[in-house]
């Protein structure tokens, strides 16, 4: 990479950084893979992106965010420091791929949501549990905002303190039968079913219905899993109340599923939902929909799921920001990662940590800048409708 083109490109993306960062924008370094070092922006150097190669150069030098992204994660680039003082950056550069968000919403009128569904977001979920319990919390494997009632707590309490509001904003007694949409890793299944709930946990994901039988079966709970889509359920009663922890981006038609939960909701149930938002209808990066979320899933636009709610029967009862719950909850995630990057590499592969630390680094500083919200809520659906 020593020659003429690679000092020019370089010289390319130092010129176009630096036009477009603001003036007091933290140091950031660059390195060729030859040991060529230059700094762009101010003070000392926090953060350092190393190029390993001619493709990672010419990715830097797109200005193409996923381009950038995939190159980090084929290890043509790599950052030395702190990632989330980089991420920043990614307010320089651009996202043109516009084609791969519009097959996301052409499949499921071609093939049905359901359908898209069950391949799209096992894609995510088919994962080994062992890699998920590399960076979620030990005590629950919450894939979830916790509830922190300090910056300083540790992530395994801030998860007990979420899933005891989710089980008391229902306020029903043991015994009662109670659906929770989108199972992940027995989180409440497990911490209501200690509680003499009668959860039924649906998932899509053959991984995800193996590790939650198992720990039913292993704590013999009052309990079960079915490999269903929501959409496609239909108990024999109606349930009690209803957990959705995390999975409203995956139900991007309101209106629908505020119509399924009141088939599926007795008059006088309560329904305890969170999810991870953004102040206008927002879909995922090409990176993410490509490398980690494929699907027509985007964050919750608050405004647009109330005004479907006024258009239904439910009240809200309750409605809390967790924008800071989910960034302390996301950077314990990241750390994690990190911290367990040697046995994540062996098993399964650097690309799927490089992958999970830029979505996990990148959570942290979407919520601390502002940039996604989060909520949790609670609806009734009132005796008389």
């Amino acid at each position: 990479m020593n020659d003429r083109l690679s000092r020019w490109l370089a010289a390319r993306v130092e010129s176009a950084l630096a036009s477009r960062l603001p003036s007091d924008f933290p140091a950031v370094g660059l390195r060729l893979a030859d040991g060529d070092m230059r700094a762009i922006g101010r003070g000392s150097i926090g953060a350092t992106i190393v190029i390993n190669s001619r493709r990672g150069l010419r990715a830097l030098a797109s200005m193409d965010a996923t381009r950038i992204a995939e190159a980090y994660r084929d290890g043509a680039l790599d950052f030395e420091g702190s990632l989330q003082r980089l991420f920043p950056l990614r307010d320089a550069f651009t996202y043109p791929h516009r084609f791969t968000h519009l097959w996301r919403f052409l499949r499921p009128r071609l093939f049905g949501q359901v359908n898209s569904d069950k391949k799209w977001i096992a894609d995510h979920y088919e994962r080994d549990a062992e890699f998920y319990l590399a960076f979620l919390d030990r005590r629950h494997r919450c894939y979830s905002q916790a509830l922190f009632a300090s910056d300083g707590e540790p992530l395994e309490d801030a998860q007990t303190r979420k899933l005891d509001a989710a089980a008391d904003a229902l306020e029903l007694p043991p015994g009662a039968r109670v659906l929770d949409v989108g199972g992940g890793w027995g989180a409440f299944t497990e911490h209501g079913g200690r509680r003499g709930l009668h959860v039924t946990s649906l998932t899509i994901s053959r991984a995800s219905e193996r590790f939650i039988q198992d720990v039913i079966d292993t704590q013999a709970l009052p309990c079960r899993v079915r490999r269903e889509h929501l959409m496609e359920h239909e108990p024999d009663e109606p349930y009690d109340g209803i957990v959705n922890l995390g999975v409203t981006e995956h139900l991007p038609d309101y209106p629908a599923t505020l119509k399924k939960y009141r088939r599926l909701l007795k008059p006088g149930g309560r329904i305890y939902l969170d999810a991870s938002a953004t102040r206008v209808s927002h879909d995922y990066s090409a990176f993410l929909l490509r490398h980690l979320f494929p699907g027509n899933g985007t964050t919750l636009c608050l405004h647009t799921y109330l005004e479907a709610v006024a258009a239904s029967p439910f009240e809200v009862i309750r409605l809390h920001n967790d924008r800071e719950n989910y960034r302390l909850t996301t950077w314990h995630w990241a750390r994690n990662l990190d911290d367990n990057r040697a046995g994540i590499e062996r098993r399964f592969g650097a690309e799927t940590w490089r992958t999970f630390r830029l979505y996990l680094w990148g959570c942290v500083d979407g919520f601390e800048r502002d940039m996604v919200q989060a909520y949790r809520w609670v609806l009734r659906l009132p005796r008389t409708t």
